[in-house]
């Protein structure tokens, strides 16, 4: 089967782009060309430029620790397509908003050089929560990583805040234009967190390189904060073949994703920006309150599943939320324990965001797996968890469920071997741990693990036992156990 691409595209003739490629010109650098970013990010920008008939905010994509994709999308012409599935799905659609993907790796003096460009106006990221170098104690930037030394050194970086900090510094010395810099990870205030860690970077060169750059900053550059939330799973091998067959062309970039698609993004830029508002974008005064929603009812809810499903053969998301008890207990961790310690923004419902976030973990044809929701889960628990055990012991309850998202990811670290845990503090997990391991020596063991648990949540006695009550039921009597406990619990 033919490659897809601009001529293949062109020769079929049953399909075309809805964006014309002629003419479109760079306006945005994207870090992390993953394929949250080329469901999400691309297609807003694709619509925003579709909406009102602009071509300057084709996307420069930039891969980060693989060069997979810059060299599935190369042969392409950037082109790739976004399948949704499930119902209310559209049409498989192709889409044409990446103007060029280079391997951020390979090539790093050009991705400084394209943040640099005066034609750029935003730069975008996708890079997880690992991809900010973000120092476990101080929530700084970790200039301890070997990667950030090597930056800082003037070597040709590879970390993001790397390339970000040398391209402003490039933009600068060569008199360039305003830059906005647009998180769109799940971090809290990852905007004012962006800002200050290219701040950290910054302040860490030699005086004569930091004092012109963090000025320059200051008068020049933003870091608003944004909330993203769309589901898209790994892609598999069926996913390509599917596309494929509906698109008579071989696309080996293809994304899968939900129907669902959303975009809250705070009103401070630096300089333009494509009219994200006309592709669904809602511009907010208060992102934080979104993004604390999403962490704490959607992503925890997802971790949990996660976690619960790992512990009990579940692969996939929508088997996990297929068990009665596995749902009951997001749900209820949802209503009683998060909701009550949340601020919802004006115009959200609480009840039904709930209803909605279960109903999308139930799409089956999503495939989306419980290993790989669970990864990284040392980088997530303590924003989508712990932030909420924190807020109803200060309420004076019981994190009942919270507690039991925490003990399912403890259960896993302790029964997944170090080389198959996919979290980048395996080893340090690993070495925290007991030769026996049971209720009784696993939790005490991660609580006092410093770099997720602070001292004061990991002796609170309520806490603590609220996990070994939920640790020995998974790791003694398993899915029998916890649906009799969740059930009459």
């Amino acid at each position: 089967m033919a490659r897809l691409s601009n001529a293949a595209l062109a020769a079929a003739g049953t399909r075309k782009v809805l964006l014309p490629r002629e003419g479109l010109r760079p306006g945005i650098v994207h870090l992390g060309l993953g394929a949250f970013a080329r469901a999400h990010t691309a297609v807003f920008t694709e619509d925003a430029m579709l909406a009102t008939g602009s071509s300057d905010w084709g996307i420069v994509g930039v891969t980060q620790r693989s060069d997979t994709v810059a060299r599935q999308l190369a042969p392409q012409d950037g082109l790739f397509t976004v399948a949704e599935r499930g119902g209310g799905a559209a049409p498989l659609r192709v889409v044409s908003s990446i103007v060029e993907a280079i391997s951020g790796k390979d090539h790093p003096e050009t991705v400084v050089d394209r943040i640099a460009a005066p034609t750029t106006h935003v730069v975008t990221l996708t890079v997880t929560e690992k991809g900010y170098r973000i120092h476990p104690q101080t929530g700084s930037l970790n200039t301890d990583d070997e990667q950030v030394q090597a930056d800082l050194a003037g070597l040709p970086p590879q970390t993001a805040i790397g390339q970000i900090a040398r391209g402003i510094q490039q933009r600068a010395r060569a008199g360039g234009g305003p830059l906005t810099v647009l998180s769109c990870d799940n971090l809290p205030g990852n905007g004012e967190l962006t800002g200050t860690l290219v701040r950290a970077f910054a302040a860490a060169l030699p005086d004569a390189e930091s004092g012109p750059l963090l000025a320059w900053m200051d008068e020049h550059v933003t870091f608003p904060s944004t909330m993203v939330d769309r589901m898209v799973p790994a892609t598999t091998g069926g996913d390509l073949d599917a596309v494929e067959r509906e698109l008579a062309l071989r696309d080996e970039a293809a994304v899968v994703a939900e129907p669902f698609m959303q975009w809250v993004i705070e009103d401070n830029f630096a300089g333009g920006r494509p009219a994200w508002e006309k592709a669904g974008a809602l511009f907010s005064t208060d992102v934080a309150a979104w993004e604390a929603a999403k962490l704490r009812l959607l992503n925890a809810s997802h971790s949990m599943l996660a976690y619960l499903g790992l512990a009990t053969g579940k692969a996939t998301i929508s088997d996990a939320v297929g068990e009665d008890a596995f749902r009951t207990a997001c749900s209820r961790m949802m209503a009683e324990d998060a909701l009550p310690t949340i601020w919802l923004p004006p115009g959200l419902d609480g009840e039904l965001y709930c209803t909605q976030v279960l109903e999308r973990f139930a799409n089956p044809e999503l495939g989306h797996t419980t290993a790989k929701v669970g990864s990284d889960g040392s980088q997530k628990i303590g924003l989508r968890l712990l932030t909420t055990v924190r807020a109803t012991l200060d309420a004076g309850r019981e994190p009942r469920w919270a507690a039991l998202a925490v003990a399912a990811w403890m259960h896993h670290v302790a029964s997944t071997p170090e080389a198959e845990l996919n979290d980048p503090l395996a080893a340090g997990l690993h070495a925290a741990l007991p030769v026996t391991r049971s209720a009784e020596t696993v939790v005490p063991a991660l609580l006092g693990f410093s770099s997720i648990f602070d001292g004061e949540l990991a002796a609170h006695p309520g806490f603590t036992n609220l996990l070994l009550h939920w640790y020995r039921i998974i790791d003694t009597q398993g899915l029998g156990g916890l649906r009799n406990e969740i059930n009459h619990g």
